[in-house]
This record gives structure tokens, C-alpha cells and sequence, in this order.
């Protein structure tokens, strides 16, 4: 076994195993590829993992792609995904439920999950910032409650971070990848000082190369949790080992003292889950979920409301936590119906407002009728500046505007000495077109033709180097799909995306207007 999967294993519309055609990639790492494929047998969307066949020769990644499969497969929990089939690509396979599996030779090693349609949970961080109090709250009580369950089977994930929940269109979040999980009663796979998981949230002792336990799922959680309450992670460095070294060395920052508005509850939560003391943090997942259950009551109660899904989480606390919350929240029914024609009086004024109010589609009308293309609607908020090279980001305030829909607003770079953007390589934005498309083009409209662009596109970037830091695009997850070209008052520019699905696409400057020190956009178009 070795060499890469063959072209026709692993290309769009193949079927793995003669049942699972594969559909799109969704997701690319150093050991395996994820694709949102279907189920052909039981006509149902699924994600199929499939390792990399010169991943797979090695005997210690291969024996770790099986503990992945195994793990997941002993867990059947509400928060967290599901494994529906196994093949090792040498014949063994196993399904889920006893359902025998799809046995066969020859092919690449492969993981079915159940499919989840909506987005990760880093990327609802990336594009709405610090959450919701009680949105944070509920979401780290899906996880944790989750991670109780593995750890009951003795499983501990080791890799506990945004980009491993996922959360779905109703909201839920389902915890994934226990590709680095290990058994507590089984021998590990990595040899002592090696480090597996992600600097941004491991453990100390996980940093150290000492012994993994639930303990160490629980820190992860607390900074995940903390990431969640403020937007950003609470160490950055040059490096992943500076970054490790930190969490090894330093406090986790008060989270109270950074967003005053928090509960000493919550903020209480953060501090023990992320204690470098054994002692003094959770002994066990249960007890950080009793205290998170706390939490959350206490933040519902002080905003009076809770939306999302910590409306889902509070029908779910035990019944001590539910009394500190207000009547109407405990039952919540009985205080609909009491206001239901008011709520309906509502509803009607909101319609009419809705109706003459301004719609931020983001695909201006003459756009939208593109011959062969179909426009594709983004989100008021998709757009976010991105200028890595520079010292801060370019117009914040102004950048909504490249997606509002109206050709008459605009957002401009800073003003520069020399139309190349000398010294930096390039500046811009990207569009989050969640949860992805495979775009054919895109049209970039401006009111200061001249400028140069190229287009480039990810599922997940790196997004955590500070600015100024010379990592190139490409190193950051970047794909470029269009070379630089001019750009006119309204310019289309096709993309060689070859039907991969990308969650982002940046627009980025390579040269301003000649004799101008800036450059402006006043719209841009994904076309698929």
C-alpha cells in the first residue's frame, strides 16, 4: 500500500467502495481528505475521510487512522458525529449499527461520517467575533457533555479546538476528528516529548510530552470556552512551540477583566479549566459541566433572554440551575401564549418595515442576470479586511460596503506613496461565503479602474500571525485560483476552481491605479 490514491479512487463523482460517491472536497490535511460525498445505498449526504495512500503505508499512521474509526464507533452521542462505515483498504471493513460495512480491496482507507451542513465552529468565531455569553455558555456544555461520554469510554480526543465542532444549520454543535484520540487502557502511538494537537489549545502537560488524561480535554475546552467569550485566543507567538511554551509557562488571561460584563461564575469556569495545577483544575468533565450548567443560568437570568441555541441548552438543565432562571424563561409556553397577540400585532409591523427597508444581498441586479452564472447571495457581515503584510487592518468600518449590494458605496485602501503598495506584496479583503461554494467566477466592481488583482481561495486560513508577519499566502492556506489581471469599472474573472468547494475567497490587490495612492471597491460578485 503506498504511493497516493489513484486519480479515479478519489476524484469527484467516484464512488468509494462502489456506494459512497464522492461530491466535493471539503476539507485537506497532511494525513487524510475530507469530502461531503453520498450514500447510494441508503440516499443520504455523508463526509468521507480518506487517508492518503503514502499516509497509510506507514504502519503507526495507519494503526492511528483505525483508532479513529474505533473510538467514534463505541460513541453514540446527540454532540457527536457519527461514524456510519469503516474500510482499513485492506478488506476489513465495519458499519455502524451492525450494518456490516462495504468490504473490498484495493482502495484508499476511509472514515463515513454522518454529514453535517452548516459551518465550524472557528468560523462562526472569524466572522462574528466574541459570542453571546449564553451562546458560548451553551455551546461549551454541548462539548463538554459530549466529551464525557468518550472520556466514560475511556477515550481521551487530545485535539479539543473550534475547528473540531462543528455546528450545524439548527445550531447544535457535534465535536469531530478524533484522529489523535487514544484509549486510556491502550498504549500510546507517539514516543515521549512528541506533541500532538494544536499549540492554540494544548495542555501543558501535552506541551511537555507528559502523560494525556481527561484533564487535559478539560483545558482545551477552558480555552476554547475563552476564545469563544472574547474572539481571539489567549496566547499568540512566532512559532507553535512559543505559543505551546506559553501555556506551559503563563496564566491564562482573566477573561472578567477583558470583558467586565461576565459573571465571576463564567469567569470562574475559565480559570479552573485552564489551571496549570492538576489540583486545582476539574478533576473530571462532569464536574466543569455542573459548574458551566451554573454559568449559564446565571448569565440567562442577568440578560433576561437567551437566544440561539442556549434556548435549546436551558430546557436541558437539572432542576437546581433551572430555579435561578425567571418564570417566563422556565416556562417558556405558557409566557408565548400569554403574549402571543402582541406578538402577532409585532410580527405585522416588523413585515411592513422589512418590505421597505433596504436588502443587503450583496449581488447588484445587473450582476445577478450573468448568462450560464448564478450569483450567490452573501451575508451583510461576509466581508472582512485582510492585510497580513501591513500594520492593521484597511478601512474596517467601511468594508460591509463591497457587499451591501450598491455599486454607490465603496471601500477604499489607505493611501500609499507608490501605486505597487511598496513594501508590502499585496492588500485586501475576503468574502465568507459559509458553508462554501465552488465559484466559476467573479465580477469586482470600481470606481478606480487601474488597480491589479488576483484571486485566491480556502476552506480554513490561517488567520492567527500577527500583522506584519512575512508567511507567504500560499503557507497560510491560501489557493490562488485567478492570476493578477487589471481591473476595470466592472471586471469578471474567472476562477480555476476545477469544482472544489471553498469557504473563503480573498480579492487581493497587487498594484494600485497608476499616479493614485489608493484604490477603491465599490462591489464584489461570487458567480457559480
Amino acid at each position: 500500500m503506498s504511493g497516493s490514491p489513484t486519480a479515479n479512487e478519489t476524484s469527484i463523482g467516484a464512488a468509494l467502495g462502489g456506494r459512497y460517491r464522492l461530491d466535493a472536497e471539503i476539507g485537506h490535511g497532511g494525513m487524510s481528505t475530507v469530502y461531503k460525498a453520498f450514500d447510494t445505498v441508503l440516499e443520504r449526504p455523508v463526509a468521507v475521510k480518506v487517508m492518503h495512500r503514502d499516509v497509510a503505508s506507514d504502519a503507526d499512521q495507519h494503526e492511528r487512522f483505525r483508532r479513529e474509526a474505533r473510538a467514534v464507533a463505541q460513541l453514540s452521542h446527540p454532540h457527536i458525529v457519527t461514524v456510519i462505515d469503516f474500510d482499513d483498504g485492506q478488506g476489513s471493513a465495519v458499519g455502524a449499527a451492525g450494518n456490516g460495512g462495504s468490504a473490498r480491496e484495493g482502495g484508499p482507507p476511509y472514515i463515513v461520517f454522518e454529514h453535517v451542513e452548516g459551518e465550524t465552529l472557528k468560523s462562526l468565531i472569524r466572522r462574528e467575533g466574541r459570542l453571546e455569553t449564553t451562546e458560548a455558555l451553551a455551546y461549551a456544555l454541548e462539548i463538554a457533555r459530549a466529551l464525557a461520554a468518550a472520556h466514560e469510554h475511556m477515550i481521551v480526543h487530545r485535539d479539543v479546538k473550534p475547528q473540531n465542532v462543528l455546528i450545524g444549520n439548527e445550531g447544535t454543535a457535534k465535536i469531530t476528528d478524533f484522529g489523535i484520540a487514544r484509549s486510556l487502557t491502550e498504549q500510546g502511538l507517539t514516543m515521549d516529548g512528541r506533541v500532538l494537537g494544536t499549540t492554540d489549545y494544548v495542555s501543558p502537560e501535552q506541551a511537555l510530552g507528559q502523560a494525556v488524561t481527561v484533564q487535559s480535554d478539560i483545558y482545551s475546552l477552558g480555552v476554547v470556552l475563552y476564545e469563544m467569550l472574547l474572539g481571539e485566543v489567549p496566547f499568540r507567538g512566532e512559532t507553535p512551540v512559543a505559543v505551546a511554551m506559553r501555556h506551559v509557562r503563563e496564566e491564562v488571561p482573566d477573561v472578567q477583566l477583558r470583558r467586565p460584563e461576565l459573571s465571576a461564575a463564567t469567569a470562574a469556569v475559565v480559570d479552573r479549566a485552564t489551571a496549570k495545577d492538576l489540583s486545582r483544575r476539574y478533576p473530571d468533565m462532569e464536574s466543569m459541566i455542573a459548574d458551566l450548567e451554573e454559568a449559564l443560568a446565571i448569565e440567562a437570568a442577568r440578560a433576561g433572554y437567551a437566544g440561539g441555541e442556549a434556548t435549546s441548552v436551558l430546557r436541558t438543565l437539572p432542576a437546581p440551575a433551572r430555579q435561578r432562571l425567571p418564570w417566563r424563561m422556565r416556562h417558556p409556553m405558557r409566557w408565548l401564549t400569554s403574549i402571543a397577540l402582541v406578538g402577532l400585532a409585532i410580527a405585522a409591523v416588523l413585515i411592513f418595515a422589512l418590505g421597505h427597508t433596504k436588502r443587503g444581498t450583496g449581488v447588484p441586479p445587473e450582476v445577478r442576470a450573468s448568462p450560464g452564472l448564478v450569483a450567490v447571495d452573501l451575508a451583510q457581515s461576509a466581508a472582512h479586511g485582510y492585510n497580513p503584510f501591513g500594520t492593521e487592518e484597511e478601512d474596517p468600518a467601511q468594508i460591509g460596503n463591497v457587499v451591501d449590494g450598491d455599486p454607490g458605496t465603496s471601500w477604499s485602501t489607505q493611501e500609499y506613496r507608490e501605486d505597487t503598495l511598496s513594501p508590502k506584496p499585496g492588500t485586501g479583503f475576503y468574502v465568507d461565503a459559509a458553508p462554501g461554494v465552488s465559484a466559476r467566477a467573479v465580477v469586482v466592481q470600481t470606481p478606480t479602474p487601474g488597480m491589479e488583482m488576483a484571486i485566491y481561495a480556502a476552506y480554513e486560513f490561517d488567520e492567527n500571525l500577527p500583522f506584519g508577519n512575512t508567511t507567504p499566502l500560499t503557507k497560510r492556506g491560501w489557493v490562488r485560483v485567478a492570476a493578477p489581471v487589471p481591473i476595470t469599472s466592472r471586471t469578471k474573472i474567472a476562477l480555476a476552481t476545477s469544482g472544489k468547494v471553498y469557504r473563503y475567497y480573498l480579492f487581493w490587490m497587487t498594484s494600485l491605479p497608476a499616479g493614485r495612492p489608493s484604490a477603491e471597491i465599490s462591489e464584489v460578485t461570487l458567480l457559480r
